[in-house]
């Protein structure tokens, strides 16, 4: 019996290994198309409903739907560094004028609302105070440092912008093919999920989807809300750079951060150009801008999907800790996947030992 079963174990270890061997290929050579396969996913499901109705406004022409769903995705990328670049040609006579002015820098003292300012108020301007009895040469040469470091970063961004390109044109094709083949796409998802887990695997999916789709419809909209609110009040008080700001504060909000980053300096800026009415009025449109994404966020995620609100903020804050600003997306999708699997065996668990109806003798 040993030596008729030999065979059959080397076969199977045989096949085991062959099949781990071209799994293992054929993942790396997909490696470099990956991260855009994912995003392409992502945007396609999320933004599958608009396709639907672009498709029914251009009467049925799933082309011209496509072709107007890719038009948008590269507008995503070009408006944004097109403003940017703009901004920045348009001030960079200010730009090195201020660079040149580190030299001469000199403080002013602090006002006498610095102090006044509650918790902080004496620290502040204990520091402020501290800065401005220093002499232009010593605060330059504090400055030094963190610009140098500051333009070393800069360099190395300006030098994987290419790349980054390269990576979101690659995107914006995927999503086109997924646009045009998504009902395929989408059975064969079905039919791998119905192999591996039956019923249960083609509801996971399905409930997949609406994941992506409540993330997408509370993280961007939510983001779009709070970048233009932070815009308005830094066009309001005249901020330089509002556009490259407004810019960097939907990317901050995107990657669940918030707009505080950008808003902070600039209430600081404007309480020191502008004087205590314009930068008291400021700080309150900056706390306006900064927490009201706490009740619009879970409004929007939730009609997107039907999920536990608590399961949602702990797949967006964990998903993104644990894989970046793509996790946003699979950290809630794993979360819905995982709870709707085990409420299901739950529940199955549930019916079968629950007792069946009484018989009489």
């Amino acid at each position: 019996m040993d030596d008729k079963r030999s065979p059959d174990v080397a076969r199977v270890a045989l096949q085991l290994l062959a099949l781990g061997v071209l799994i293992a290929t054929s993942f790396w050579i997909v490696r470099p198309f990956l991260a855009a396969s994912i995003w392409a996913s992502m945007i396609a499901v999320a933004t599958w409903p608009l396709l639907l109705r672009a498709q029914n406004w251009l009467g049925g022409r799933r082309l011209l739907a496509t072709a107007l769903m890719t038009i948008l995705l590269l507008l995503i990328l070009v408006v944004p560094l097109y403003i940017g670049v703009t901004t920045i040609v348009e001030n960079a006579g200010q730009v090195v004028s201020w660079s040149k002015s580190l030299e001469t820098l000199s403080v002013p003292p602090p006002p006498a609302w610095v102090q006044a300012l509650p918790l902080v108020g004496e620290k502040l301007a204990a520091l402020w105070q501290q800065v401005a009895a220093a002499s232009p040469e010593e605060v330059f040469g504090r400055l030094a440092p963190f610009a140098h470091t500051f333009a070393l970063w800069f360099v190395g961004q300006v030098g994987s912008i290419g790349m980054l390109l390269v990576q979101f044109l690659l995107t914006v094709v995927i999503a086109a093919i997924l646009y045009l083949n998504g009902e395929a796409a989408a059975r064969g998802a079905d039919q791998v999920a119905r192999r591996l887990a039956g019923p249960q695997g083609v509801n996971a999916v399905h409930l997949a989807g609406q994941a992506i789709r409540g993330v997408a419809l509370g993280v961007v909209v939510t983001a779009i809300a709070q970048s233009l609110a932070t815009g308005i009040g830094l066009a309001i008080v005249s901020v330089p750079f509002a556009a490259i700001l407004t810019a960097v504060a939907f990317m901050l909000c995107v990657a669940q951060l918030g707009p505080g980053l950008v808003l902070i300096p600039a209430a600081i800026w404007v309480y020191a150009t502008r004087g205590a009415v314009w930068g008291t009025g400021f700080l309150v449109w900056a706390i306006f801008c900064g927490t009201f994404d706490n009740f619009l966020r879970p409004m929007l995620i939730k009609q997107g999907a039907d999920l536990p609100l608590l399961l949602i903020f702990a797949g967006v804050i964990g998903g993104l800790i644990a894989f970046g600003v793509i996790g946003l997306f699979i950290g809630p999708v794993m979360l819905a996947v995982t709870y709707t699997l085990l409420v299901d065996w739950v529940s199955q668990g549930a019916a079968s030992d629950s007792p069946g109806p009484a018989t009489g003798a």
